[in-house]
């Protein structure tokens, strides 16, 4: 009779892989977000670019091809393309600004709001700020795009002998844009944490409409010089502290050869805003959260 084997468990060890650091985990969660963010861009490309093109192409359809067509003094041929060259470059602008508010204002209401996807987000094994720098980052990628896909249809929406007068400046669409499109989504950051989600409405009353209006859109900022009292500039000082007029302004720099306000204005200008916009919508996005 052969001795009975009796079999005893035998304890496994369990060999752990090297532990990701701080940084190391920040910056995968980062990628993370971003590709999240861009599978639904994707999904939702074509209602994006057409709300992207809307405004614009009915700015430049209006101005550049209606009120020639019936004679109206404002983008006629008599001006040489002038204004149509002005405005080809302002609603660049305003496309790259609303993106801003839409893709990071009007998104973080949603998630702050009735959704509540802002508690799945800020649970990435990553600092609550790099939440924030994701959502203006994926902001001014989709600012990139819409200037890319603005630029082209607002040169040739026009009538016959109003032809905008586009001339690429390289080195300054480089570095312009880009700088511009952080502004803007800085900026609806600030905006997104700002407002409640039921007051969001709002926010384009009191806030878009002005901006829009008073940004250089439809105008050169040199050319508001005659408005004044006395001696004082006043319209020309006080649109000093609109965003959306450094963005317009530094657009005809890269994309025109028309007088515009000088660039070593507009660079260190628009990336005060940056730093300032972005360091106040952190603050505000921290407050929302732990709130």
């Amino acid at each position: 009779m052969e001795p009975s084997v009796t079999e005893t468990p035998t304890s496994r060890t369990i060999v752990m892989g090297p532990r990701r650091s701080p940084l190391s985990s920040s910056r995968v969660a980062l990628g993370a977000l971003m590709l999240r963010d861009v599978r639904v861009l994707w999904g939702d490309f074509a209602i994006f670019v057409l709300r992207t093109i809307v405004q614009p192409f009915l700015l430049c359809f209006v101005f550049l091809y209606v009120f020639p067509k019936i004679g109206q003094s404002v983008g006629g041929a008599r001006g040489e393309a002038a204004f149509a060259t002005v405005l080809v470059a302002g609603v660049v602008g305003i496309s790259v600004m609303f993106q801003g508010v839409q893709s990071v204002a009007l998104q973080m209401s949603q998630e702050f709001g009735y959704t509540r996807e802002i508690e799945d987000r800020v649970q990435a094994p990553c600092p609550i700020w790099l939440v924030a720098v994701e959502k203006v980052i994926s902001g001014a990628v989709q600012g990139l795009i819409s200037a890319a896909i603005v630029l082209p249809i607002a040169s040739i929406v026009h009538a016959r002998g109003v032809e905008a007068q586009i001339h690429l400046h390289w080195a300054v669409l480089l570095t312009l844009v880009p700088l511009a499109c952080v502004a803007m989504g800085s900026l609806g950051l600030v905006l997104g944490t700002s407002f409640k989600p039921q007051n969001i409405g709002m926010m384009f009353g009191f806030v878009i409409l002005p901006i829009t209006f008073l940004g250089g859109t439809y105008y050169q900022w040199t050319r508001l010089a005659p408005v004044k009292v006395g001696s004082w500039h006043w319209l020309q000082t006080i649109v000093l502290v609109n965003p959306l007029l450094y963005v317009n302004e530094g657009m005809r720099a890269a994309f025109t050869d028309v007088p515009h306000m000088h660039l070593y204005v507009v660079y260190p200008v628009l990336l005060a805003f940056c730093v300032g916009f972005l360091s106040l919508g952190i603050r505000n996005f921290r407050r929302r959260v732990l709130s």
